[in-house]
Order: structure tokens, then C-alpha cells, then sequence
């Protein structure tokens, strides 16, 4: 594997203060051929003002013009913010957009509250374009009752048959006393993303010791079966654990029958990629000093991942002073320190059976712009 390019997807040099910082990067290929970037973009992350735009590519990636689309940020008359932009085309040029809002009444309130470690009041929330991702209609809510403090997780998991994953988690609300419960799930549409009314558990420690964060699931072949990666936290031990890997299936029943297995990837957030000759590629952020970003590959079904194998696409040289995997961690310090965090956050798509396209936020502290690579995977 190799680099074959690099360049910027919107860069941040000049803009004004209330567009220095982009981050919770994602990517789509439409079926014209078009490629759209979405990203969070504020004066600083997780900003009570904070949206989300995209940029779009009409030769492979190569080049990017922002969309002067805008967003409106409240829902239902209630002052947000919204993040993630991921996407579905669900038919010719009928696009599908999912995020996270988050309730901004109280603009001084942080998205974490480190007393109660619950998170800002969220809805996850669906708008939809007809023409490629030019403009959007209104917001709609996709409900899931029962869950508090859920936010998505990378992008849909959208199968051969038209089936519809929406990757999220949930945790808690800001003001719960109660101890908080961590579970990633899929919300599932069988009819073109109309309604979401299954839910569907992908990993959930019955202790709650462990976290499987930040799920990034992608489709095989066979409909309704799934593998992903996650960046998997011990709570317990206040640490993180490697990035873990799942093989599953919905026909399993309401939950995945494979709990997340340890790839021995020092690592967190995880993008995948499925190979058509079985390969199965990661673009990992690990926020160990130095901080990378690097390509890893497995050949045999995700049981193992040669170091050796791996290709590091991005080393950041200014990073917060949290080594990721060598000591004891505060849950609430964890929080916090995510904010000042200047890079990470993989999206990968394939450009053709052996060449990728990647993206990631980067850059000195509250000044990241949004990245892309052009990979080689032979």
C-alpha cells in the first residue's frame, strides 16, 4: 500500500472564527460519480453554534468546492447544534442525510458533564435531497424509545437489498443521576428509510465495564451481514483497550451473536473497508505519541493484522499531552480531553477494487481542516 496524493477537502486558513474548526469527517460516492465531504464546522468543537456542510468533488477527489448549502440549527423551535453528515442514496440522486442534534438552550452548558457524565439532550435526526446533495428539506426525528444520550456513529450500513442500518449509541441524558449504560446499536428501515422501527443490538457489556465506541459498521456481500471496528474503552480499568473487530448478522435475531474480538491494533475511532479479494482494511487513529493514522490490512477474515503490513497516512506533530494507551485514565478527564484532540476522525470509501479515498480533520489546536489521501492498496 501507498500514498499516491494528498491535498486539502476545506481548508480553514482565512476563514472566519466561526469556521476554524471542522471535524467529525465523512464521505459518500454518489452513483453520477460525484463525491460529497460532510463536516462539523464551529468556532471550536462540540460549539453550541456548531453545523455541519459539506464539499463536493466532481473528479475523484482531487479537487473540492464547498456547498453553499446551509443548515438551520434548531429543531422544533429549541436552540441546537448538529454533527455528523453521513449519507445514503436511496435511489438516483435521492439522498439521505443523518446527524446528531443537540439541545443548545443553555449555551454555556458543555456536551459533557463530568459530574453526572451524562451528555447534552440529543435526537437523532433525517433530512433528505432530491437533487444529489444540492439542497435538503426539513429535519425529521428517527425516534428510538427506551434510549437516552444517543448520538451516530459513522455511516449507515446500507445492503444490496435496500435494507438501512443507522449506526448510533446511547448513554445518558446531562441530568440523569443514575450510573450510565453504554450500547451501540443499528436502527433498521426496510422501506428506503421511511421509517426506523427495529432496533438491532451490536455490542453492549453486560458488566458495562467496556465500551464499544464509536462502532464503524459497512455491509458484505450477503444482506443483512456486517463487519465493523470499534474503539473500545475499559471503564474499570480506565484505559483504553486495542480496536476491536465484529463479524455479524441481523438474521441473528435482535442483538449480534459475536461479541467485539481484540484486532491487537493500538488504536481508537476505526473506518473499514471490505476488499473484493477478502482483505479487510482499517484507517486507524491512535493518539499514542507519536500520534498516527495508519492503513492496516487483514487477509484472513480479521483475525490478524500484521504490523508490518501497515501504512501510516497522517503523524501528527502538535498533539494534547494524553498518551492514549500508556496509563490510567478519568472517565470525565477522557471527555474533556476529546475536545482538544487535533486530528483523527477516518472516513474511507473505495475508488475502484484497488484504490481508496480517504479523509480526516487536522492541524495545530483550533485550526483543522479537513483532509484527504489518495491510497494505493496493492
Amino acid at each position: 500500500m501507498k500514498v499516491a496524493a494528498r491535498g486539502l477537502v476545506f481548508d480553514v486558513t482565512g476563514r472566519p472564527a466561526t469556521e476554524q474548526v471542522t471535524f467529525f469527517g465523512s464521505l459518500f460516492r454518489l452513483r453520477n460519480g460525484d463525491w460529497l465531504c460532510g463536516y462539523t464546522i464551529g468556532e471550536r468543537k462540540h460549539d453550541p453554534n456548531g453545523t455541519i456542510r459539506f464539499s463536493r468533488s466532481r473528479d475523484g477527489g482531487s479537487t473540492w468546492d464547498e456547498s453553499p448549502f446551509r443548515f438551520q440549527t434548531s429543531f422544533q423551535g429549541i436552540r441546537g447544534s448538529l454533527a455528523g453528515s453521513e449519507l445514503v442514496e436511496v435511489g438516483p440522486g435521492k439522498l439521505l442525510l443523518f446527524c446528531t442534534w443537540f439541545d443548545r438552550t443553555d449555551p454555556e452548558r458543555p456536551l459533557f458533564d463530568p459530574v453526572t457524565e451524562g451528555i447534552l439532550r440529543s435526537r437523532l435526526l433525517v433530512a433528505e435531497s432530491r437533487d444529489n446533495g444540492e439542497t435538503f428539506g426539513p429535519f425529521c426525528e428517527i425516534p428510538t424509545p427506551g434510549l437516552t444520550g444517543t448520538a451516530m456513529c459513522g455511516p449507515p450500513v446500507h445492503w444490496s437489498d435496500g435494507t438501512i442500518g443507522l449506526a448510533y449509541e446511547s448513554f445518558k441524558h446531562y441530568d440523569d443521576p443514575k450510573p450510565a449504560w453504554h450500547a451501540a446499536w443499528l436502527q433498521i428501515s426496510r422501506d428506503g428509510g421511511q421509517t426506523f422501527p427495529h432496533r438491532f443490538l451490536v455490542g453492549e457489556d453486560p458488566q458495562h465495564d467496556v465500551f464499544y465506541w464509536d462502532q464503524r459498521l459497512i455491509p458484505t456481500k450477503t444482506p443483512g451481514e456486517y463487519i465493523g471496528l470499534f474503539w473500545t474503552h475499559n471503564r474499570k480499568a480506565q484505559k483504553d483497550l486495542n480496536v476491536h473487530f465484529q463479524r455479524a448478522s441481523l438474521s441473528e435475531g435482535e442483538r449480534a451473536g459475536m461479541t467485539p474480538i481484540d484486532t491487537k491494533i493500538p488504536g481508537q475511532i476505526s473506518s473499514p473497508l471490505l476488499m473484493d479479494d477478502g482483505r479487510i482494511i482499517g484507517f486507524v487513529v491512535d493518539r499514542d505519541k507519536p500520534g498516527t493514522m495508519k492503513l492496516w490490512q487483514s487477509s484472513d477474515g480479521g483475525k490478524t493484522w500484521p504490523s508490518a503490513e501497515a501504512l501510516t497516512v497522517h503523524v501528527q506533530n502538535q498533539e494534547n499531552p494524553l498518551p492514549n494507551q500508556k496509563q490510567q485514565v478519568d472517565f470525565a478527564e477522557y471527555w474533556e480531553d476529546m475536545a482538544k484532540w487535533s486530528f483523527g476522525h477516518p472516513a474511507a470509501q473505495l475508488i475502484s477494487p484497488r484504490e481508496a479515498l480517504l479523509t480526516y480533520y487536522a492541524g495545530p489546536p483550533n485550526h483543522l481542516s479537513m483532509h484527504w489521501a489518495r491510497v494505493e492498496l496493492d
